[in-house]
């Protein structure tokens, strides 16, 4: 990665907005380029398109697509532009709280597969959100990243004159040197919508199938194992307990889940659940604890895992006593055997 000093980037941005008559408030370009690539010609200029990219589903993947095609045709550098943080939260403060389908880190490592130079991660604060539409276009793509060609989605608005639109971005990117173009909507088979939002609402409903529908791939949690409460173990369950690495990404619904847990190099068949425990009187504290199906290792404390969900198996249930417990702990190991036997 290679991060502009802020220092010079407020020199040079101060003397464009003496240039161009802005004023102190539209001061930016705090960003950090992430290169997919191990030598870039950075001279050629850039194809970008701009977006969150939360998730990185299909959808994304169909844009990004179109920005290689599009940046070949015109021997650029495809890149994508995002940020470092929820634009949202610049905006409302602490009175938005963002749901993620993935972190930076997991996002940056999506993209770096998709067959992109590279990412500029901005660094959104209150003073960008300012920027109008052009002011954004000359201060951010063409003085900053050096972009000749933008690829704007169907319904995507950038700027604070919110009253802009596709036509307007035309006409600022000729005055700019910038060529404008309108991506071509994404049409999935059947009559799933892919977005963003609509995987979340799978997430939280606990239909990771869906959810793996819309991004191409199974969802994915990570964190470390802590201690718990040791029950699983003398019910002959044993699990590991995840403490996310991310506060604000989505945890999927209360139940049990067919998930591959990924730990020290090796991926176990995993029987997951997430709640409050009902039969256990776990109280209001929700855990993530999973089974490792064949694992035959020592304590995981302190280690990193990677949770990859499959399918949910069942809701989570108050089992009258812990025999009854361990009975469907039983079955709902079978359960997520067969499953994968059958992927």
């Amino acid at each position: 990665t290679a991060k502009r000093p802020v220092t010079a980037d407020c020199k040079r941005l101060l003397r464009l907005l003496a240039a161009n008559g802005l004023n102190t408030l539209t001061i930016m370009a705090n960003f950090t380029l992430h290169t997919f690539k191990r030598s870039l010609n950075t001279e050629q200029g850039f194809c970008a398109a701009i977006g969150f990219f939360d998730g990185v589903h299909r959808g994304h993947c169909y844009l990004i697509d179109q920005v290689k095609a599009e940046a070949a045709k015109r021997g650029l550098l495809p890149i994508v532009i995002s940020f470092e943080e929820h634009p949202r939260l610049a905006i409302s403060g602490s009175r938005y709280w963002p749901e993620l389908l993935t972190t930076n880190e997991q996002k940056l490592q999506l993209l770096a597969r998709t067959g992109l130079a590279g990412c500029a991660m901005l660094h959104f604060t209150h003073d960008m959100s300012m920027l109008t539409s052009r002011e954004f276009m000359q201060l951010i793509l063409q003085k900053e990243l050096d972009v000749h060609c933008l690829l704007i989605g169907y319904d995507h608005h950038f700027g604070s004159d919110l009253s802009a639109g596709f036509k307007d971005y035309v006409r600022y990117g000729r005055e700019l040197g910038i060529e404008v173009l309108r991506e071509r909507p994404f049409v999935a088979d059947g009559e799933l919508q892919i977005s963003s939002s609509a995987t979340r609402r799978f997430l939280t409903g606990g239909n990771v199938e869906m959810a793996r529908a819309c991004l191409g791939r199974p969802y994915v949690l990570e964190g470390t194992v802590v201690e718990g409460h040791h029950a699983g173990t003398l019910m002959g369950f044993p699990t590991a307990n995840m403490r996310p690495d991310c506060n604000e990404q989505i945890i999927p619904g209360r139940g049990v889940y067919a998930v591959k847990a990924e730990i020290n190099g090796f991926s176990y068949m995993g029987m997951l659940n997430i709640g409050w425990r009902p039969t256990l009187d776990n109280g209001d504290e929700q855990t993530i604890e999973t089974h490792l199906l064949d694992y035959e290792g020592g304590d995981l404390y302190g280690h990193h895992i990677k949770l990859n969900f499959y399918r949910r198996i069942r809701d989570e249930h108050r089992f009258t006593n812990i025999e009854e417990l361990q009975k469907q702990l039983a079955i709902d190991a079978d359960q997520v055997r067969t499953y994968f036997k059958g992927l």
